[in-house]
């Protein structure tokens, strides 16, 4: 198990932590394995279910890491990573996307391009996707 991110079921805190995790997803289910994954580890997150509530929320509580869907209503991933990169150059961004090509690229190589630190595909490997948040709150601290 990964060094940051720990199985913890009990966690009480008295005092609300800004999340280390802002996810930005769409995918109902998808979203709620999510947030289970990260319960089961105590990642300490926060969700969104699209990428205007996602850019909302990055702004009221600065996360050290976002997970963010590409394809999504209202705004899609990629306008929300550059407009996060305008705001906060030092936030570390995993983009996600299962599926898509856009002229002769796919969304995830743009979204690399244009400033995510990491991409994951769809379906993904949860040890890996761990160890890359892992690794960017390492990186945040």
């Amino acid at each position: 198990m990964p060094d940051d991110i720990k199985r913890n079921n009990s966690v009480q805190r008295a005092e609300p932590i800004s999340p280390a995790v802002l996810v930005i997803e769409d995918d109902p289910a998808l979203l709620h394995s999510l947030a289970a994954l990260f319960e089961a580890y105590g990642v300490h997150f926060v969700t969104a279910r699209d990428g205007r509530e996602g850019l909302e929320i990055f702004r009221r509580i600065s996360p050290a890491v976002v997970l963010t869907d590409i394809i999504m209503p209202e705004q899609d991933g990629i306008g929300v990573i550059m407009e996060m990169r305008r705001e906060r150059p030092g936030v570390k961004i995993i983009a996600m996307s299962g599926s898509g090509r856009c002229g002769k690229s796919d969304f995830l190589t743009v979204a690399k391009k244009l400033g995510a630190d990491s991409v994951i595909h769809k379906p993904f490997d949860i040890d890996e996707l761990v160890e890359t948040i892992n690794q960017h709150l390492k990186q945040g601290s």
